[in-house]
């Protein structure tokens, strides 16, 4: 028995370790997967507070987040939602407005995928930190002054990132969703190349609440409220013990 209990001891625990959280729905063939360690975790968006962006060098002082690159739309009805937002965008909301205006923000790649056009290798919903309307997104600008949510104004991905919602049907038909945060490889080849990328940066975990209460609403938007309500029950039992985030684990060994 010795031998054996050496050779546990001695095998390393993997950098990327992730505690999942799993239940069914009772209500539909689905099987739910959720990363328990990512939602207790108290990472926070980080745009205009040390954001380095996603180009290939630092591009802290450029302020562009993760917009350098223009937004593809999940559907149609994902498309439509952001033609009518479109509309209500004013100058005051929008740097481009007089470039992107009459459908010329919209544009199509080699595939035939639409996506957001860049103008000045940025989405030309970005605007620049010197704008009087203020930096970042036009659409999250215009639906703030409206008092309503950004994210009903925004192309599905931009509300959605950083959160991961993937579903796979087996062979039976039973369908297991997978929420997760998103990582490099969830943007594609180009994730490797980006210099840095928010959920690989302790400097993002500095947040006052668990992503399960910061991103309520964009959880609740991906899952329902139901779903909702069963994870968080699960995260809050008391006779757990959190896997603290491998980012967080490894702040804490660098002190």
């Amino acid at each position: 028995m010795a031998p054996n209990r050496l050779a546990s001891v001695l095998v390393p625990r993997p950098d990327d370790l992730h505690e999942y959280i799993s239940f069914s729905d009772g209500d539909s063939d689905q099987t739910w997967m959720i990363d328990a360690t990512y939602m207790r975790s108290n990472y926070m968006c980080i745009y205009g507070q040390g954001c380095k962006g996603v180009l290939d060098d630092d591009a802290t002082k450029l302020q562009q987040g993760c917009c350098s690159y223009g937004a593809h739309f999940l559907d149609k009805k994902d498309l439509a939602s952001v033609r009518k937002s479109v509309k209500r965008l004013k100058p005051e909301h929008w740097q481009n407005f007089d470039k992107g205006r009459d459908g010329r923000w919209l544009t199509k790649e080699r595939d035939g995928a639409e996506v957001t056009r860049r103008v000045n290798n940025v989405c030309i919903f970005h605007n620049e930190p010197d704008f009087e309307g203020g930096m970042g997104c036009a659409f999250h600008i215009a639906a703030l002054e409206a008092g309503e949510r950004p994210m009903d104004w925004k192309p599905d991905v931009c509300w959605q990132v950083p959160l991961r919602l993937e579903e796979f049907t087996e062979d039976d038909g039973h369908v297991v969703s997978f929420v997760r945060e998103w990582k490099r490889r969830d943007w594609g080849e180009g994730g490797a190349d980006f210099h840095w990328w928010c959920t690989d940066d302790s400097k993002a975990f500095v947040g006052d609440h668990p992503v399960y209460k910061s991103l309520k609403e964009e959880l609740v938007e991906l899952i329902g409220s139901k779903t909702y309500k069963t994870m968080v029950q699960l995260l809050e039992e008391k006779n757990s013990v959190p896997l603290p985030h491998p980012q967080v684990r490894r702040k804490t060994k660098k002190k």
